[in-house]
């Protein structure tokens, strides 16, 4: 494919104001922000001979879509599916205005649309849909919707490279061989990856009833239940670091954390479901739950206590009256 590497290099590099007089001189739409404006001019005079409609991308192989993705100037490694999730977002939606909190203000006819374009299963209710879409929108996030910052900044090094540094994208961790410390055989538990049900009981529980909350609510539910499996991965790690125990300090831990994190913890609502749910999962790991010292309870010993009492008053009931 022949690229105009120079006029590449100015889309890449222009402001709003150079971007919108490239378009109008284009008969192009000037409307939107400039990543919208840059990927429309992009889309138009450097790719006018691919096909981005929605049945073009879906054709498109492997390699094809990310050499695309690398000349919008946006990630371009995942699966192939998670790049033609990219691509379709990219060309069609300005990444600050589609956002998880955005989907909660959405009838489910357009929820519906979305998870059709984003081949995501189209059954269920509104939230349902709603959760499916905010799944993908996460994990997507910052991949689209912005070209990379060096390309901003520096363009095309001598206009004559026309595939963008992937450099964060595949750096690999470099392994050094250290001491790692002996956990014991609990601590080690704690860590342990939770099975599905208990990860989807937790999903299930951070939305329940969702429809009944405020928009902001919803939004900032549905992107946590996005990151279920960071939730539990962090308890486990407070678990380990605490010797099993959880209670308000753990709590107020999980929740630094999180917010570090970036979460939208700014209602009671959320952080109030955020630190059920996490407990819930303590539990489940077999953590101490309380301020302070938990007496286990052993629940063979508790029913033997209650069925001797039973025993103990039925003869009294059968006892005669002496007076």
């Amino acid at each position: 494919m022949e690229i105009d590497k120079v006029l590449l290099d100015a889309l890449y590099r222009g402001r709003l104001v150079e971007l919108r007089k490239r378009a109008e001189d284009a008969g192009l739409s000037k409307s939107g922000s400039v990543e919208v404006l840059r990927a429309r001019l992009i889309q138009s005079q450097i790719l006018s001979d691919v096909d981005l409609s929605w049945e073009g991308i879906q054709s498109m192989s492997h390699k094809e879509i990310g050499g695309v993705l690398k000349l919008f100037g946006i990630k371009s490694s995942g699966s192939h599916k998670e790049r033609r999730q990219r691509l379709w977002l990219h060309l069609n939606f300005d990444s600050r205005r589609l956002t998880v909190e955005r989907l909660a203000e959405m009838e489910r006819d357009e929820l519906h649309e979305l998870c059709q374009r984003l081949e995501l299963p189209l059954t269920g209710n509104r939230t349902v849909l709603m959760g499916h879409v905010a799944g993908v929108l996460t994990s997507q996030a910052n991949g689209w919707g912005r070209i990379k910052r060096s390309l901003w900044r520096s363009g095309i090094p001598g206009a004559s490279d026309i595939e963008p540094s992937e450099a964060e994208d595949e750096l690999e961790p470099v392994v050094t061989e250290l001491e790692v410390p002996v956990m014991t055989e609990e601590e080690a538990e704690f860590e342990a990856p939770s099975p599905n049900a208990v990860l989807e009981d937790a999903g299930d529980a951070l939305v329940l009833e969702l429809d009944k909350t405020d928009p902001s609510v919803q939004g900032a539910l549905l992107t946590i239940r996005a990151r279920v499996e960071d939730l539990e991965r962090m308890v486990g790690t407070i678990l380990r670091g605490h010797g099993g125990k959880w209670g308000g300090d753990e709590e107020a831990l999980l929740i630094r954390l999180v917010e570090r994190r970036g979460w939208p913890l700014e209602q009671d609502e959320v952080r109030r479901r955020v630190i059920g749910v996490a407990t819930n999962i303590a539990e489940i790991k077999g953590a101490e739950i309380g301020d302070g010292p938990r007496q286990k309870i052993d629940s063979v010993a508790t029913l033997e206590r209650v069925k001797e009492r039973m025993r103990y008053a039925e003869t009294l009931i059968s006892e005669p009256n002496e007076e």
